[in-house]
């Protein structure tokens, strides 16, 4: 039987879903009485009006805060400390991420900083981490996603990268699952199309790693199947019109779904192996990382027959009714793929040069190993290096 009949299921978050939503964040139970309000570096949120709304909502609720505006895209370590730093210098109780992934990610690890001492790879329980113990409740959080990517709204977990030794990895601890989490595609409109292929094929591989992984379960089959679906079938209308709302609102529902998945279920290496890649090339998105070495990472799967059934499934909630191949699956994700306008993506045009495999499997291994442990097969070193260097352009 390959889908486990029990499964060990928290999700807390109290998520507000759907257009307009941001509207309705002052009438909410806020966690504190001053916010830092974390934004990327960038000027988005800014330009957009983003910023301002969720400025004027949190007056609305008599919430004071100071806006910590520096993460950028694959957040820092150093970026994280100074968070940690700025919300204890302004004596802040809470924290409100506004924006992607990467904000969210790491407000979760700033929100570890603002009440614990030392360095936050200090926590970290992989590779270089000393793996202490969290002794403080972190501060508590409100998450108001702008993209559909990472399903961090609704998950415990986040992302950190440490610049010094180019690890990329995960940390996971149930007090970081936000509190609230608002998901208002009205806020996904402005994303241009090539970051919103980016981010929807992020949460896309969430649900299809999940479903292919030995923790596969009842629930999480429920969740990933339905993700994969919605992300599938509306992600190329909203690179077509931006403005479709109801295809954005579908894509963020396939993410907000995507986030659960990981909470009920789990990702497997081809995370491990994109974190690699851009643990040693900063610039590098993460969506399109995974999307790079995804029909080879696939293929190899297909190939040992780890889960045939699975990927038909896959292929027939992805538009292709009549599948009933595994290679199929390759056949749908490449379309979805050239319907995205991502099919031609090269790891060349971030620097990344094939003396590189090597270097990215080991350190896919030694810093994000415990994904490793989430395939049906195991992968060998030799089979990450033929896997990026079969995906080289």
């Amino acid at each position: 039987m390959d889908t486990k009949m029990n499964f060990d299921m928290y999700v807390p978050t109290h998520t507000l879903f759907g257009a307009g939503m941001l509207n309705h964040l002052h009438s909410q139970k806020m966690p504190g009485k001053k916010a830092l309000l974390v934004i990327s570096n960038g000027k988005s949120t800014k330009i957009n009006g983003y910023l301002k709304r969720t400025e004027e909502q949190l007056q609305k609720a008599g919430v004071e805060f100071t806006i910590f505006d520096q993460i950028e895209a694959n957040p820092l370590k150093s970026t994280v400390m100074a968070g940690g730093n700025a919300a204890r210098t302004n004596g802040c109780d809470f924290i409100v991420a506004l924006g992607g992934g990467s904000v969210m990610d790491a407000s979760k690890a700033i929100a570890v900083m603002a009440t614990n001492d030392g360095d936050y790879w200090d926590y970290i329980p992989s590779g270089s981490g000393k793996g202490k113990i969290i002794t403080n409740v972190p501060l508590p959080i409100i998450a108001i996603t702008t993209t559909a990517g990472t399903g961090s709204e609704t998950d415990p977990g986040c992302v950190i990268t440490n610049e010094t030794t180019h690890e990329k990895t995960g940390f996971v601890h149930p007090a970081l699952f936000p509190v609230l989490a608002i998901v208002d595609p009205e806020l996904m409109l402005s994303v241009p199309p090539k970051f919103s292929a980016y981010q929807g094929f992020d949460a896309l591989f969430h649900s299809i790693e999940a479903y292919v992984s030995n923790g596969a379960n009842l629930m999480s089959d429920m969740y990933a199947l339905t993700a994969i679906e919605n992300v599938s079938l509306n992600l190329p209308k909203t690179i077509k019109n931006g403005n479709d709302i109801e295809a954005r609102t579908k894509v963020a529902f396939g993410n907000t779904l995507s986030g659960s998945v990981m909470c009920v279920g789990r990702c497997n290496s081809e995370h491990s192996l994109e974190h690699a890649m851009s643990a040693y090339h900063q610039e590098l998105p993460h969506g399109a990382g995974l999307i790079m070495i995804s029909k080879a990472y696939f293929t190899h799967l297909i190939k040992q027959h780890v889960c045939d059934d699975r990927f038909i499934k896959m292929a027939k909630v992805m538009g292709m009714k009549n599948a009933t191949e595994p290679m199929d699956f390759i056949a749908a994700l490449t379309k979805l793929q050239e319907d995205c306008g991502v099919a031609d993506l090269k790891m060349s045009d971030y620097g990344i040069t094939p003396d590189e495999f090597k270097k990215f499997a080991i350190n896919a291994k030694d810093t994000m190993g415990f994904l490793f442990s989430c395939d049906r097969i195991p992968l060998s070193n030799e089979d990450c290096i033929n896997i990026y260097a079969a995906s080289y352009k």
